[in-house]
């Protein structure tokens, strides 16, 4: 077993580092120059868009607004991998990865606006509003419906599945090892007692629909990244000498002045773009699902709320991660990394209560993730097929997997979710490339209509040459009344 996990590691390894950040980084950077860096000088717009009220639905219940997508694709965007994962890359690549990280984070922000606002696009109804993503943009917009079964089938395997067995088995870890600190022991029977008891709280909101989900995460993302941050801001001010020094060092690493364990630029540069990326997700093809779901007038208001959502979850979550670990003079390698090292950081500044702060935070977090993951899923298998009985079996499938996750070990089918992640975001890269085009052009009328002094709407009369769109009628006049 560890040496079938070795090989996969050395498999992603290669396949990551000369096949998917390069594809990304090409795209992403031709997005920008394209869209005159529309991720950067369309900002004030983002927020401004956040604020729009969703329609009615079919069923007489109201759509998912703008921000509760943002909330959905945030919950799966802000999980262990905000605390785990860069810690694990300042481990291995130094202060300087978090530079790259942030880097990536602001250039991958052109391929988040143009993924999502495709999603808008070719979207189609359900009884509750809305669902889509890149399985139906791959479908309608490059009339490739093998790829979109492919895509459809990678993510719902990836994050339906693998990513939320990881998930849950972090929460029982980080619930376990606070109990033991207190001097409980959990003899191995507290595992399958709190995988029951996540079982059933993750039926209680998913057996609801998609929401009741948007609803849990409209609550609970807010305040655990809130308190995520108000602890980072505890410490920064706790250690505001030794600030400027941890800055100086993100730069001074981040360009080789400074040696490091993991091996100098080149190990900061990769570690930070890979986890980075693994972190905010843009350019994968996950979270336009969540995008697709909401009711706004214009495809291009949801890119713009689902591009900030990346600026929200590396330049705000992942650097509270970077803060309190650089703040406590960690040392570089192997030894100590990952989700300990963020606590080992937290304690030693705090002291021994936030490591059950710290507990309560991974908990949330990791909670939020499993509903995202599992909305991910279960688009893309309505996607595949229209039968109800396989869209709860596959909610019973989730629920399998969430208690086999609790009892059992993540290494190996985290290992093997980077491969097939990765392929994810090969086949979600090839299709948003030719596609761009018609984001760009929807940009073009959003912008138009800005310049006008109007709350920009779009019908699919507006651009006829687009084939495939299956919302967005053009709204019937008013009958005058006899």
């Amino acid at each position: 077993m560890d040496a079938l996990n070795d090989a996969i590691v050395a498999l992603n390894d290669t396949f990551w580092l000369y096949i998917i950040i390069p594809v990304l980084a090409v795209l992403s950077l031709y997005f920008t120059v394209r869209s005159k860096a529309v991720q950067i000088r369309m900002i004030p717009e983002m927020i401004r868009a956040m604020g729009g009220k969703a329609e009615i639905a079919e069923d007489g219940g109201k759509a998912i607004s703008s921000f509760q997508a943002f909330a959905i694709s945030a919950a799966a965007r802000i999980g262990t991998g905000n605390i785990a994962g860069v810690a694990t890359a300042i481990a291995l690549g130094g202060p300087g990865a978090v530079f790259w990280m942030w880097t990536m984070g602001l250039v991958v922000g052109a391929a988040s606006f143009v993924e999502s606002t495709l999603a808008q696009l070719y979207k189609v109804r359900d009884k509750s509003g809305f669902r889509g993503g890149p399985a139906y943009y791959m479908l309608h917009g490059l009339r490739a419906r093998w790829m979109g079964v492919l895509f459809a089938v990678v993510i719902t395997v990836t994050f339906g599945f693998v990513f939320t067995a990881v998930q849950a088995n972090t929460i029982v870890d980080a619930v376990v090892t606070s109990a033991e600190a207190t001097g409980m022991s959990s003899n191995g029977w507290m595992q399958p007692v709190l995988g029951v008891a996540l079982v059933a709280l993750t039926a209680l909101i998913i057996f609801g629909g998609v929401r009741r989900i948007a609803q849990t995460a409209e609550l609970l993302v807010p305040f655990m990244a809130g308190l995520y941050m108000l602890l980072g801001l505890i410490i920064v001010v706790l250690n505001i000498d030794a600030l400027p020094g941890v800055i100086a060092q993100i730069f001074s690493h981040a360009f080789g002045f400074e040696a490091i364990a993991g091996g100098g630029i080149g190990a900061a540069i990769v570690q930070g773009v890979r986890r980075g990326m693994f972190s905010n997700e843009a350019g994968l093809g996950s979270a336009p699902n969540a995008g697709a779901t909401a009711s706004v007038s214009h495809p291009v208001k949801q890119g713009l709320v689902q591009t900030l959502g990346v600026y929200v979850d590396t330049l705000l979550v992942c650097s509270t991660t970077a803060f309190i670990v650089l703040l406590s003079n960690p040392t570089f390698g192997d030894e100590d990394r990952g989700a300990s090292m963020t606590q080992t950081a937290l304690q030693a500044n705090l002291g021994d209560w936030s490591l059950h702060l710290m507990t309560l935070i991974i908990l949330l977090v990791a909670f939020t993730s499993v509903l995202g993951n599992y909305y991910y899923g279960e688009s893309n298998v309505g996607f595949l097929t229209r039968s109800q009985a396989m869209r709860t079996g596959y909610k019973w499938c989730v629920l399998v997997v969430v208690f086999l996750g609790a009892i059992g070990s993540s290494d190996l089918i985290w290992n093997l979710a980077d491969t097939t992640m990765g392929v994810m975001a090969l086949v979600n890269l090839a299709a948003i490339a030719p596609l761009s085009a018609v984001a760009l052009k929807l940009l073009r009328d959003y912008n138009d209509q800005r310049e006008q002094g109007l709350d920009p709407a779009f019908t699919r009369d507006r651009l006829p040459e687009l084939t495939g769109v299956e919302c967005w009628e053009p709204k019937e006049p008013a009958k005058a009344e006899a």
